[in-house]
C-alpha cells in the first residue's frame, strides 16, 4: 500500500468550493485542462503541447516540503461538484511577498470561480504576507478584472515570456497590501 504525502499547506474553505493542496489523484484533471490551448496561452509556463511527465513533475514539486511555490486545487467536491477547475498558486518571494498565479478550466471561464479563488486567498493570507502581487497578458482582460475586483492595484507595464507562445508578451502588474 502506498500512501500520499500531506505536506504543511492548509485547506482554505470558500462558499462554493475548496481550495486544497494538489494530491497525485489530480494529475490527470491537471493535464487535460493544462493541454487546452487557450489555458496554456494564458500562462508563463504551460507549453503548449504538454510534453510527457511536466503534470507529474509539477504536481510533485507541488507536493514537496521544500517547495517555493504552494499551489492549491479549485475543488467542488464538497458541493457535488467537479474535483478540479483550476488551480491558483502562491510564489514565495523575498521580503515577505508572494506572487499570485491562477488559471481556471474554460469550462468554469465567467462564472466567479477565479475571482472567489483570488479573493479567498488573499483574505485568508496563507503565508503572512505584507505584499502580494500578479500579472496579466495584456489579451486577457478577464484576469485583469479578477484581479482589480479582488483589490489588486495595477502598477505598470512589462512583458513575460510565455512558453506556449514562444514569446515575449507585454502584461499588466498588479500589487495589493495586506
Amino acid at each position: 500500500m502506498k500512501l500520499e504525502t500531506i505536506i504543511n499547506q492548509p485547506v482554505i474553505e470558500t462558499e462554493r468550493f475548496d481550495l486544497r493542496p494538489l494530491r497525485r489523484s489530480d494529475m490527470g484533471l491537471i493535464e487535460h485542462y493544462a493541454s487546452d490551448e487557450r489555458v496554456a496561452r494564458m500562462t508563463t509556463s504551460i507549453p503548449h503541447p504538454v510534453p510527457p511527465g511536466m503534470t507529474e513533475a509539477f504536481v510533485l514539486r507541488a507536493m514537496s516540503e521544500d517547495r517555493d511555490e504552494d499551489v492549491w486545487a479549485m475543488d467542488a467536491t464538497k458541493d457535488g461538484g467537479p474535483e478540479l477547475m483550476g488551480l491558483i498558486s502562491l510564489e514565495k518571494m523575498d521580503r515577505n511577498q508572494s506572487e499570485v498565479g491562477y488559471w481556471v478550466a474554460p469550462i468554469f471561464w465567467n462564472t466567479g470561480v477565479a475571482s472567489l479563488a483570488v479573493q479567498t486567498l488573499v483574505e485568508a493570507n496563507p503565508l503572512d504576507n505584507a505584499t502580494m502581487f500578479a500579472s496579466v497578458f495584456q489579451d486577457n482582460p478577464a484576469s485583469a478584472r479578477v484581479l482589480t475586483h479582488c483589490g489588486f492595484q495595477y502598477l505598470g507595464d512589462a512583458e513575460s515570456y510565455s512558453v506556449a507562445r514562444d514569446a515575449a508578451v507585454p502584461t499588466w502588474t498588479y500589487s495589493r497590501k495586506l
